[in-house]
């Protein structure tokens, strides 16, 4: 019987009618609608689930092999890396949750309501109580849903400038995702290029530090410039010392991470922790452990709750990796990696690539982690010619990633904020709209100016690849 051309190896080049155009065609239709339907207000992955299956219908038809392009679509999605971001925003999602409503977050604004801080030193304090959090959770979206109901409508009543303090938010929002361990965008630039993740973050300490000194500055010179006389006599921030004890979480997690531990190893003892603090220190209701609403036949728990928070950035993930391995397979990157390869004669040159390959995937694709995957391997091929360290490719890709979606309106973190800014109308607080949520993202700035300072100027070259036959 005649193998089916299902059956034969799907890694070989899948063609296309119309040839490239067709091929990239339904990265278009997907682009576009995301745009829209991000600039539209919609923060939440889901609502780009039916463009994404519209941008794999439209890749079906343009297809002249549809079931090897099916095969193909099933081979991204599966991919083990994907299954690890998965796991991980999980389990940081129900770590998130948990840092929640065990009272964190009001503990670090209790501290701030004892040092009376003003409006400017609100937005100091603001910007530094997220990227603790960012840290502590990995996640630049859950920094964002906890602390910007809390610190922003705080800061609007101490008459902060709005999009300073919104900025700030976001910009310790976008510190944890590019620094933090557990961060998602740590673990895939690391582990796509085959680098150590404790060693990773360690090499990252270097650039991470000028960018928060320019941010505080700036943060610190927006605030005062628009700063005006409290009108309210007095202001106390609500909150309570009590979720202190959850610090001990991200410290835990942290140092597992520091010292090479796996993944879910480092996960899961954080959450098992956080538990157990929250149970000895009454932080956490048995009832919010797990209970049973036998009048809608459902389970509750924060756990559930955590995992409803990943579902959609997962289904994301997993069917735009198939939009990516479909593209992947016309053979597009190839030529794209042959072309830089050809053109690369320097570790500049490789450099300059990697990093524009990585800025032309996160533009296409609107998601960082997925722009990573999508240049996993030309990165890797790239860098290699130039014996440029898996380390360094991953600080190259993460420093890419962690800027553009922190800055322009239509990515989801900056929307996300915008809407996050809406909590303060019931207390007449102005939101602020995604093009100064972005714009006052002054970490994200920074970053975008260190990729220049990297690429260019060669700075850090040299120690990340001292380790090069460690990290390889």
């Amino acid at each position: 019987m005649k193998l089916s051309e299902s059956e034969k190896d799907s890694s070989g080049k899948l063609d296309f009618y119309g040839g490239d155009f067709s091929a990239i065609l339904p990265f278009i239709v997907f682009v576009s609608g995301v745009v829209i339907i991000a600039l539209s207000g919609a923060p939440d992955e889901k609502g780009f689930w039916p463009v994404l299956m519209l941008s794999l219908a439209i890749g079906l038809l343009l297809a002249k092999d549809k079931n090897a392009f099916s095969k193909i679509v099933i081979k991204g999605m599966s991919q083990e890396i994907v299954m690890i971001m998965i796991t991980a925003w999980m389990i940081a999602s129900v770590i998130g949750v948990l840092m929640s409503i065990t009272g964190f977050v009001e503990a670090l604004s209790w501290i701030a309501a004892q040092l009376h801080v003003g409006s400017v030193g609100f937005v100091m304090l603001t910007f530094a109580i997220c990227c603790i959090v960012s840290l502590s959770t990995g996640s630049s979206f859950a920094t964002i849903l906890i602390c910007g109901p809390i610190l922003y409508p705080a800061g609007g009543l101490m008459e902060a400038h709005l999009p300073t303090l919104a900025g700030a938010i976001i910009g310790g929002a976008t510190f944890g995702d590019f620094i933090a361990p557990i961060s998602d965008t740590t673990i895939a630039s690391a582990l796509s290029q085959k680098a150590e993740i404790g060693a990773t973050v360690k090499s990252r300490i270097k650039y991470i530090i000028p960018v928060l000194v320019l941010a505080s500055i700036l943060y610190l010179v927006s605030a005062w410039i628009s700063f005006v006389e409290p009108t309210l006599d007095s202001f106390t921030l609500s909150g309570s010392p009590k979720g202190l004890p959850m610090l001990l979480v991200p410290c835990l997690i942290i140092y597992l991470f520091l010292k090479g531990k796996h993944l879910l190893y480092g996960l899961m003892y954080g959450l098992i922790l956080g538990v157990l603090i929250g149970l000895t220190f009454d932080l956490l209701p048995l009832e919010k452990l797990f209970s049973l609403n036998l009048e809608n036949f459902s389970a509750e728990s924060f756990v559930i709750d955590g995992l409803n928070r990943a579902v959609g950035i997962s289904f994301f993930t997993i069917l735009l990796m198939g939009l990516v391995e479909a593209l992947k397979a016309s053979g597009l990157m190839s030529r794209l990696v042959n072309y830089a390869s050809s053109n690369s004669h320097s570790v500049r040159d490789s450099e300059s690539w990697i990093s524009g390959v990585a800025g032309i995937s996160v533009l296409l694709t609107t998601h960082s982690v997925v722009a990573i995957l999508m240049v996993s391997d030309f990165a890797r091929e790239t860098g290699d010619k130039m014996n440029i360290s898996p380390r360094r490719r991953a600080n190259l890709l993460s420093l890419v990633v962690c800027t553009f979606p922190f800055l322009f309106p239509y990515f989801i973190p900056v929307i996300l904020m915008a809407n996050m800014t809406k909590t303060g109308e019931e207390y007449g607080i102005p939101s602020v709209p995604p093009l100064e949520a972005g714009l006052y993202n002054f970490v994200a700035w920074g970053l975008l100016i260190m990729i220049f300072v990297v690429v260019l100027f060669g700075f850090g070259r040299r120690q990340d690849n001292e380790h090069l036959q460690e990290d390889n």
